[in-house]
């Protein structure tokens, strides 16, 4: 039996993962989940209490559990964020979620409701602030920061002294060359080499595939 308990907020696929990881990976047990009192269309999810967020305090106070906001990043995060505050407001602890696979080589602790999950690989020096995501196989390189409510995809390339300021989206496969700095609310997309710094509210996309006239078996392989 495990000591810590934790509340979910979410009940779709990001939080049925965290409710994989942390019983699996980490000293919490997962206890419920809650939702805004609109948005609960089921009374259990994986078999646990959903319970409404107005009332969560009530059920399950803030002395005695801890929370995990297991949201995506609608809103450019934004979403994520709001519920974040609440249930600081509220006198939540909000623990991270690092796993045990990743190679977390920094000296500085990330910070709260973060979710780090399997393969990444953070390097000496960098700094990860609340409420990030770093979905599978990303590598941060030295002495970066990345600011509270970010969300990178899988297998983004961040390199050594690069910012990533908040809400922004970094997309799968992304490649931010040397001491590059991400403003705030971008969106950067699948494939997208970044190798100056960008704008606030920028999107940057990279260039489309295209479809040849042969066909695969015309070709050599």
């Amino acid at each position: 039996m495990k000591d810590k308990k934790l509340i979910i907020f979410g009940s779709g696929d990001i939080a049925q993962i965290a409710n994989y990881y942390f019983e699996t990976d980490s000293e919490y047990e997962v206890v419920a989940f809650t939702l805004d009192r609109d948005y609960i269309q089921e009374e259990s999810f994986e078999g646990k209490p959903v319970v409404a967020f107005e009332d969560v305090t009530k059920l399950y106070p803030p002395a005695q559990y801890d929370m995990f906001i297991a949201l995506s990043y609608s809103g450019m995060n934004k979403l994520r964020e709001q519920k974040f505050n609440q249930a600081l407001e509220w006198g939540y602890d909000l623990p991270s979620y690092i796993s045990s696979k990743t190679s977390y080589l920094s000296i500085y602790p990330c910070g709260k409701n973060c979710f780090i999950f399997e393969d990444n690989t953070i390097q000496p020096y960098v700094k990860i602030e609340d409420n990030v995501t770093l979905w599978s196989g990303n590598h941060i390189g030295h002495h970066s920061i990345i600011h509270s409510h970010n969300f990178v995809s899988s297998h983004v390339v961040i390199s050594g002294h690069c910012t990533i300021e908040s809400h922004c989206f970094l997309g799968v496969n992304s490649t931010l060359a040397h001491n590059v700095t991400i403003a705030s609310e971008c969106l950067i997309g699948a494939g997208a080499v970044i190798a100056k710094s960008t704008d606030a509210k920028g999107v940057y996309v990279a260039p489309r595939s295209v479809k040849l006239e042969k066909t695969s078996d015309q070709f050599k392989l």
